[in-house]
């Protein structure tokens, strides 16, 4: 598990472009029969991936955690952006599809990741926090039928906004989130920009009471995504590539521009989970 600072943003102004990436990017996730974890002392995130192929993974909770299983103490988000997978958890087995989810409930102990399809490996994307309450662990789909276990997204919980006129007309998909899935505090989505447009969360915003991960996907091989963070007034960039993610701390604006429409999961941790609590900020006091 590899660890990351917290940073000060009066450090982060006079960061390189290497020192930036170094903090804040993640761009080695998705690799073939591993799991990959990076511990953030912001907020205790741990964001990751499981890309199970010749066989199952094992979820342990590692020397870092000092507990006796990875969930003792957290619980945990999944979204599957790959081929058909399989969840297990203390015996029981999950299907999980593309784009479909997983909230893991404190408390559970053995967790492993397989795939139904080797030629077509799951890629299952992990956000985890520290937790004080076990909420129930369900399947997670945006479109079905109810069943025992499975929550389908309501159609609240799907928000479209936006427009093409400025390039930023998306629809955001709320997995984890109040009165849809329970938690402590993990809150996970998507949002996915239809053809056309490139603009994520602009005007922007930050929100002192959580922080935030993304991880892109959906792009091309010679797409990127211009990401930009920092204070309002000093913003940064780092360009992103397909399937990479990015840490953005309480403090720090978090928007996108690509080269063409792609998708994103956001992942929040914090004190607050009321979605609608963000400090705006205005386009004039940008720079």
């Amino acid at each position: 598990m590899e660890l990351r600072t917290a940073a000060s943003p009066k450090d982060v102004k006079y960061y390189t472009t290497d020192r930036l990436r170094e903090e804040f990017l993640i761009d080695d996730l998705f690799k073939a029969d591993e799991i990959k974890l990076v511990y953030s002392h912001i907020d205790r995130i741990i964001t990751g991936s499981a890309v199970p192929v010749k066989g199952k993974l094992v979820l342990t909770a590692g020397d870092e955690l000092r507990a006796e299983y990875f969930l003792q103490r957290r619980e945990m988000g999944v979204i599957n952006i790959g081929g058909d997978g399989i969840i297990t958890i203390d015996g029981k087995e999950y299907k999980v599809a593309y784009k479909e989810g997983m909230y893991i409930g404190m408390g559970s102990k053995d967790i492993s990741f397989a795939s139904v399809d080797a030629g077509k490996p799951a890629k299952f994307y992990l956000n985890s926090a520290p937790a004080h309450k076990t909420y129930p662990t369900v399947l997670i789909k945006p479109n079905g039928t109810p069943e025992p276990g499975v929550v389908i997204i309501q159609d609240r919980f799907k928000v479209e906004c936006g427009s093409l006129q400025d390039a930023n007309h998306r629809t955001i998909c709320k997995y984890i989130l109040p009165g849809q899935v329970e938690s402590c505090q993990l809150e996970m989505g998507m949002t996915h920009l239809e053809e056309g447009s490139v603009w994520n969360t602009m005007p922007c915003h930050t929100h002192d009471r959580r922080m935030e991960v993304y991880l892109y996907f959906e792009m091309g091989e010679n797409d990127c995504v211009f990401h930009y963070m920092g204070e309002p007034t000093e913003t940064r960039h780092i360009v992103m590539r397909n399937e990479q993610a990015v840490i953005s701390p309480s403090w720090s604006i978090h928007s996108g521009c690509g080269t063409r429409n792609y998708t994103f999961i956001w992942g929040m941790v914090g004190e607050n989970q009321d979605f609608d609590d963000m400090d705006h900020v205005a386009m004039t006091d940008l720079r």
